[in-house]
Parts: C-alpha cells; structure tokens; sequence
C-alpha cells in the first residue's frame, strides 16, 4: 500500500479557503481555517460546514445481510427500519472495540456501514473474517464523499440548496434527495451535538464540488464557517462523544466506555457478547467518567494521571481540553471504579503539579 495521503474533492477549495492542512487517516484534512474558536462557535451559534471525506463506507447486502450485522455488531439491528440509522459497535472476541459505526438500512437487504477513516481496512478486514454466512459485501469508501453540515441554522441553509423537506427528518433517520442537484443521502445526523446533517455523495459520478462551493456562496447569510478538524474534536469532547484510539480501542470495552446501552444481550449471541456478559455479572473495574477543572490555565490532556489523596494513579485522561464553550478545562478519563465510589478528592497532575478535579456527569452542555 501506498504511504501517499489521499485528498477529498474538496482539497483546492479547502486550500483557496485558506485551511491548515495536516495527515488524517491516510488523508491530506484541514485541521482549522480561520482558527478553532471561530469555527467551534459558528457551529454553536449559527452553522459550519466539515468536510469528513475521509469516513469509510461499506455496503452489506442480501439475504443474509442482516444475519451478519447481529452478528458482528453489538446493537440490535432487527429493529432498524429502511430509512432509519443505528450507533453501534463492532467487538472482538474479548470485548474489546475493533471500532464504533453508524448503519443506515437502505432498503429491505441493503445497509451501509459507516466507519472511522482511521480504521477502514482493518475494519473491512474483519467484516469479512466474519462473513461465514454469505453476505454480499462491497467497500465503497472511494466512492463516497462526505459533507456535515452543523448547528442551529443547519435546516434553514441546506433548505435553500435542497427540495427534501428535511425538518420532517427525525434524528438518526434520513431521506434520498438532491443538494445543488446533485443526488444526495440525506442524514440526521452529526457529532458535534447541534442540530444538523450528514450529506453523503457519489464522488464518481457527479461534481461534487459545485456543492461545496453552493454552501459557501449561500452560507455567507447564515454565518456559515467552514470548520477543520481541530472544532470537530473540541465540538465532540463538550458533548462527551467517544473518539476511537481515545475513549474507545480494543483494550476497551462498550460496558465501561458509556455503550451499554447499545448493547443488546437480548438479541441473542454476537462476537463478545459471552465475554461482555461475564464483565457484566462481575462488574467494570473502571468506568469512563467527564470531570471538569475550576482552576484557571489548568488544562488537562489525554494520558495525564489523575491521582487520589495519597497520590496513587486512579485513572488516566482519554480527551481534554480547554472548554469554549465554559472556558475551562474539561476532560475525559477512565477513573477506577472503588475510587469513584468513595467520593474522596481526586487530583489531575498537570506539569508536575497536582490540580484537584471535579467528577462531573456528561455531557458538558
């Protein structure tokens, strides 16, 4: 394989407009514009507009299509719906998470997976480790590109570029329509925590560029900000959304990382489900937990130690970061479970210097 990044379509306009390009996931990605604090707030306030191009896309289809997704992902996909969408999970053997996904049922036996960019080979590797039943499969993750469209004002702009009636979209679900005239999977969907849409494009056959610069022309009345990377990160964390390689890997574990419910034992056996189970009857050692640092200037980042009154090492920080939002210092980590019980003080040792912490439920806003 080639060690070359990829580019998106969109890879002169996210230059012309200025972007700070860096290596994503095998790809060339903007990781701000105009500066994280702007592009976090336009989506907060108003509305932004991600390129997430690099998102994988597989496509499970056939008769024994959804025999295959009970069986190697975590949710219970019996119940989804054509035009619906699921948050699920795929796990190992033991448990652990190969990786988090959105599955959208496309019609009675088609569903496409929707994966981090990150992972798409070895996801798709697994997939077809697992395919002892037949499904058809097919990995489209070139084909594809992938637009979000995020905040307050999301509906109102895409509504301009768009004959779909998208306030009727209820959240996880989505409709086939065109944007700019260029056919479109329409997805109430984000992960940023606003109101918004995840717009999925054929790359092959349509300029999917002309799209791109439709929202920019049009966004310009709404306050539209095209956003990196860098707010999508700072977005996610303030919602306590997981990020794969942070919150959930393979050495985690959907019972301690918040996913519990999505886990649905009462569908009957899929890959970790008798591990899972045991973990279950035993209880979670750790548990990932939000905390949030009153402390000016104090900000926590991942792998830093939290530490309790005699200083020994409780936990350790998936995410942080300084708060747009709050302006201050919040963060994630997996916090032993006896020590998040005894309701002790607990400390972040930030630089040397021990800052104390405040364990707080999720999300932040």
């Amino acid at each position: 394989m080639s060690d070359r990044l990829k580019r998106t379509p969109f890879y002169s306009q996210h230059l012309e407009a200025g972007a700070k390009m860096v290596p994503f996931a095998g790809f060339e990605m903007p990781i701000q514009y105009h500066g994280i604090k702007v592009e976090h707030r336009a989506v907060r306030g108003n509305v932004g507009l991600f390129d997430v191009s690099h998102m994988g896309e597989f496509l499970v289809r056939g008769p024994k299509a959804l025999e295959l997704l009970q069986w190697v992902t975590v949710n219970d996909v019996s119940i989804l719906t054509i035009g619906k969408a699921q948050y699920s999970c795929m796990c190992y053997e033991d448990g652990g998470i190969v990786d988090d996904l959105i599955i959208y049922r496309l019609a009675s036996e088609e569903y496409m997976m929707v994966v981090n960019g990150a992972n798409i080979d070895k996801d798709w590797d697994w997939l077809l480790s697992q395919n002892t039943m037949g499904a058809e499969l097919e990995n489209v993750s070139d084909d594809y590109v992938l637009l979000a469209l995020q905040g307050p004002k999301s509906a109102e702009l895409l509504s301009e570029l768009t004959d779909t009636d998208i306030e009727q979209i209820p959240f996880y679900a989505f409709e086939h329509g065109k944007v700019s005239e260029v056919p479109s999977l329409i997805s109430a969907t984000g992960y940023t925590g606003e109101k918004g849409f995840e717009l999925y494009f054929n790359r092959a056959n349509y300029d999917v560029q002309k799209v791109f610069e439709a929202f920019i022309v049009k966004g310009a009345t709404y306050g539209l900000e095209l956003c990196g990377l860098g707010a999508r990160d700072t977005l996610r964390l303030e919602k306590g959304y997981a990020l794969y390689g942070n919150e959930i890997t393979e050495k985690t574990h959907p019972l301690q990382a918040r996913l519990g419910w999505i886990t649905k034992f009462s569908k009957g056996l899929f890959v970790g489900s008798q591990a899972l189970a045991k973990i279950k009857e035993k209880g979670v050692e750790k548990k990932l937990v939000g905390f949030v640092i009153d402390q000016e200037k104090a900000i926590p980042r991942k792998d830093y130690d939290l530490l309790d009154a005699q200083f020994n090492i409780i936990g350790k920080v998936t995410s942080g970061g300084m708060s747009i939002s709050l302006e201050k210092g919040i963060g994630m980590a997996y916090l032993q479970t006896d020590a998040l019980a005894s309701n002790e003080p607990i400390v972040i040792q930030i630089r040397n210097k021990e800052v104390p912490i405040m364990v707080t439920s999720l999300p932040f806003l």
